[in-house]
This record gives C-alpha cells, sequence and structure tokens, in this order.
C-alpha cells in the first residue's frame, strides 16, 4: 500500500490555520490588496478541506495564484509583509512539490511552513488593517 503524503500534512493544517488566519473583509472603496488578502485567506483555509494528495496540489495552486495576486497589488505599499508572503509561500510549494519523492522530508517541514504561510498573512494583515477594515 503507497503511503499518501497529504494525510500526514491534513491533520496540522487545520490547526494551525485555525490558530489564527484574520480575516481582511474589504469592499469596492478599499485597495484591491483587501480582496486579495481575503481570497489567500480563503485559500489557506481551503487546505483544511483536502482529503488527497491531488487536492492538496489543486488547493495549494490556489493558494500560490492568491498570493501571487497579494503581492502584486500590494509590493508597493507594503513591500516587506509581501515578500513575507511570497516566501513563505514558495516554500510550502517547494515542500510539497516533493513529497511523493520524499514524504518524509515533506512531513518534518510542512508543518512550519504552513504556519509561516499562516503568519505572513496574519502579518500582511496587521499592517494593512487601517486600510482594509
Amino acid at each position: 500500500m503507497r503511503r499518501d503524503p497529504a494525510r500526514h500534512v491534513r491533520w496540522f493544517v487545520p490547526v494551525l490555520v485555525s490558530a489564527g488566519l484574520a480575516a481582511g473583509g474589504c469592499g469596492s472603496s478599499k485597495p484591491g490588496y483587501c480582496s486579495a488578502q481575503t481570497n489567500l485567506k480563503n485559500d489557506v483555509e481551503g487546505l483544511t478541506k483536502v482529503s488527497s494528495l491531488s487536492g492538496l496540489q489543486s488547493q495549494l495552486q490556489k493558494v500560490q495564484a492568491s498570493a501571487s495576486s497579494l503581492v502584486s497589488s500590494a509590493k508597493s505599499d507594503f513591500p516587506t509583509q509581501a515578500d513575507a508572503v511570497k516566501s513563505s509561500v514558495s516554500a510550502l510549494v517547494t515542500t510539497l512539490k516533493e513529497a511523493p519523492s520524499n514524504p518524509s522530508a515533506a512531513r518534518q517541514k510542512a508543518p512550519a511552513e504552513i504556519h509561516a504561510v499562516v503568519t505572513s498573512v496574519n502579518e500582511f494583515a496587521n499592517a494593512t488593517k487601517s486600510k482594509c477594515s
């Protein structure tokens, strides 16, 4: 029987995500990065609903696209936070792409990387709170 690397990732994703992605609801008169932040938050939370490696990879593509949109729209106003989001998502994507060939390494790296994504999104939300709330 083949091991499912996603199984090992699934149990800690809900814990990390529920530990605190800040909601960032945004209206139409707010900067574009407000809605991009909400989309990224929702896509990261969507990681909790995956049940297979292919589902995890698909959801991760959504996270990656949302993060790219956020970084593009916020880089000039919040370069440090945008870079942190980009870097943390990139590290997680790399680890999960390697999961099928090296599940042990993915199990070791992924929890910290997921936490880094959640942290970077929260820090972005905190930095943009006055503009997006």
